[in-house]
């Protein structure tokens, strides 16, 4: 049977920030022991997962209720989540993380070192002068998953229209390389966040070739994203702005072809990043959803709602090995790119999708991950591929099952949660708003820093806040 996807005119993506799926979603169908309204299987949690602890005790997965102190913040500290730390999550570790190695394909990750790499990273963000740790955490809440009834919103509208339960990061590592793929579909071998732009074609100058629009909208200032693609400006027909923008765009029926939305990067802002204000970004989603239901391109929309990479948070489903690498790009610390990264959550929104829809491809092939994105925009709009990974990937268009658009509103009812309080690390900036710092700095000429080297003298989230949006 064919799918809806020739009907989509608009694909819109909202990527958060490091969250697992099990984290997020984990416990989404547990009260059906894990199967869909629609009689899906669905792979959650069961409630007996456990990671040993540093005295090899299990710690067990736990639930984070409403009613859980700090629930919004948990779990109470940045957790590790290079590609070294990920690998000591992955494989486990008896010592602090010493190598960047890890066993070689085809050996499977057991997913049992989240607890000891969260105390080893608690440990020397304590020593360390600008992390912040929530009073109180302790190794052990790495383990803490939110139930639907903690995130309404991203849960209602994981079981309204479809879940993807086994999307993994494209990566085992951090942001920007992940980020990289979800736009450009490598990282040029970039395996850290310390190479903030990439040369490489993107999914922008790709739609701009062959004649469709885009958009980059951030949150409440530039988007991150247009500074790290080096082709995005020189590619005509794209608009960038902020969520105003976007949301006049989708109440004109004007959206692009392709939308690529950013949250707010600062520490008081609504990225989920932890550990901020996880309620915050459930008021993203639900302005972001509010945003193209209510516009007059809704029937002909696709949302795309995922998390760049799973931040150290815990999740008990071993990346899958058999990736295709992108390019000929010479791995950091040795990485081939043969491994995916843990899985994130990924919900698909659309009126032309069921509800209750647990999406997965077939196995045996490629799994989802973040250049499915891209291979089901090139799917759309007969595009090509931008490299060997993306080619390879499969897209999600046979989530589009229905003939005629469902007029329901599947946050109905759903109330958006406060957290009440505010965020431990509000005062420091965060890592992506240095980043973004970074590369505004650099618009401007050789030794001449505008007013960027006052930034590391006041070291502030509003400073930094504040340099985003004058430049």
């Amino acid at each position: 049977m064919a799918n809806g996807l020739p009907s989509v005119n608009h694909v819109v993506v909202l990527m958060l920030e490091n969250r697992s799926f099990d984290h997020m979603l984990g416990y989404l169908y547990a009260a059906k022991d894990n199967v869909s309204p629609a009689g899906q299987p669905y792979e959650g949690l069961a409630g007996t997962e456990s990671n040993p602890d540093a005295n090899g005790q299990p710690a067990p997965v736990f639930r984070i209720e409403p009613t859980t102190p700090n629930a919004y913040f948990m779990p109470g500290a940045d957790p590790g989540e290079g590609y070294m730390a990920t690998n000591d999550q992955l494989f486990g570790s008896d010592t602090a993380p010493a190598t960047p190695n890890a066993p070689a394909s085809p050996a499977a990750p057991q997913m049992q070192g989240f607890v000891k790499d969260f105390a080893y990273t608690l440990g020397w963000q304590s020593r360390s002068h600008g992390w912040t740790i929530l009073p109180g955490t302790v190794a052990s809440d790495i383990m803490g998953c939110f139930t639907p009834e903690a995130l309404p919103v991203l849960s209602a509208l994981a079981q309204g229209y479809a879940v993807c339960d086994h999307w993994y990061s494209s990566a085992p590592t951090e942001t920007l390389p992940n980020r990289a793929f979800a736009c450009a579909a490598t990282s040029q071998g970039h395996m850290d966040d310390k190479t903030r732009t990439f040369t490489s074609p993107s999914i922008f100058g790709l739609l701009s070739q062959h004649g469709q629009t885009w958009g980059i909208f951030g949150y409440d200032a530039e988007p991150l994203t247009m500074r790290t693609f080096t082709d995005i400006a020189s590619a005509p027909g794209g608009t960038t702005g902020k969520f105003a923008d976007f949301a006049a765009a989708a109440a004109a029926g004007t959206l692009p072809a392709f939308t690529f939305l950013e949250p707010a990067w600062a520490a008081t802002g609504n990225s989920q990043h932890p550990a901020y204000d996880v309620a915050l970004g459930e008021r993203l989603i639900h302005d972001v959803y509010e945003t193209v239901r209510t516009g007059p391109g809704w029937p002909q929309t696709l949302l795309v709602i995922t998390y760049d990479e799973h931040g150290g948070c815990y999740d008990h489903v071993p990346p899958p090995s058999g990736a295709v690498p992108p390019d000929n790009s010479a791995g950091e610390f040795g990485f081939d790119f043969t491994r995916f990264g843990v899985r994130v959550p990924a919900v698909l929104v659309s009126p032309l999708i069921a509800p209750g829809t647990v999406f997965r491809v077939p196995a045996g092939g490629a799994p989802l991950d973040h250049t499915s994105i891209l291979k089901t925009v090139q799917q759309r709009w007969s595009l090509p591929a931008l490299t060997a990974r993306d080619a390879a990937a499969p897209g999600f268009g046979d989530v589009l099952t229905l003939a005629t658009p469902r007029t329901d509103d599947a946050l109905a009812g759903v109330s958006v949660p406060t957290s009440g309080a505010t965020p431990p690390a509000a005062i420091a900036p965060s890592h992506l708003q240095e980043v973004q710092a970074d590369l505004i700095s650099r618009q401007y000429p050789a030794g001449r820093h505008d007013d960027a080297d006052r930034l590391a003298a006041d070291h502030t989230n509003a400073a930094y806040s504040e340099y985003i949006r004058s430049h």
